[in-house]
């Protein structure tokens, strides 16, 4: 919480001015007199900054740019193709733990591509992983909507999912204490980063070939 004015709980803070001036450290009571005497507010951005630092600014109209401010940074966050990997016989706990990772990344605003590896035997029955696809899928739909449907890549199947908008959302896979999943309880080894979005396509197209 910002404090401003009488609020500000320290003796003594450094003031700057509006346009950035270094107005010199002062007694707070004096340098909030001094605020409102030009009509304006001494507003605490400092906290730890030892004196704390504050400005002299309109407080309704700082507080107005700050939160357009965080809004349009929030906005340009980079979006990542993010990636976990399933096996055709990966067990209950570790599909929920893995899901649950999904969940966060797609919770994160980030693209998410499932990968299902084949190995031996597996490959005769591949239709096995396309069946956990469309699991995987409808148990990401209060997540995720579907970019790319299942399809084969060598000896994998793929399947890049987008994040529903925020409001839409809705985790679900937790651990058996309550807890959402966190990320310690993720297998390091099962995740990879890729990189931007319009990478999606070219990343999956590169391991056909």
């Amino acid at each position: 919480m910002t404090r401003v004015n009488e609020r500000i709980r320290a003796p003594r803070v450094r003031v700057v001015s509006g346009k950035g001036e270094q107005l010199g450290v002062m007694d707070t009571r004096e340098a909030v007199q001094r605020a409102k005497a030009i009509g304006l507010d001494l507003v605490e951005v400092a906290t730890k900054a030892d004196p704390p630092v504050c400005r002299v600014v309109d407080y309704g109209k700082w507080k107005y740019e700050q939160s357009k401010l965080k809004k349009n940074t929030k906005s340009k966050a980079v979006t990542r193709l993010k990636e976990v990997k399933f096996r055709v016989r990966t067990e209950a706990h570790d599909y929920n733990i893995k899901l649950g990772r999904a969940e966060a990344f797609l919770d994160e605003g980030h693209k998410v591509r499932m990968q299902l590896q084949f190995r031996g035997r597996e490959n005769a029955h591949r239709e096995l992983g396309f069946e956990k696809m469309v699991r995987i899928k409808g148990d990401l739909k209060t997540m995720g909507h579907v970019d790319q449907e299942p399809k084969l890549v060598g000896r994998n199947v793929v399947m890049v999912l987008s994040p529903l908008p925020e409001s839409q959302r809705e985790r679900k896979f937790k651990l058996s204490h309550g807890d959402l999943i966190e990320e310690d309880d993720f297998e390091e080894d099962d995740l990879e980063e890729e990189g931007s979005d319009a990478e999606v396509e070219d990343h999956a197209g590169d391991e056909e070939e």
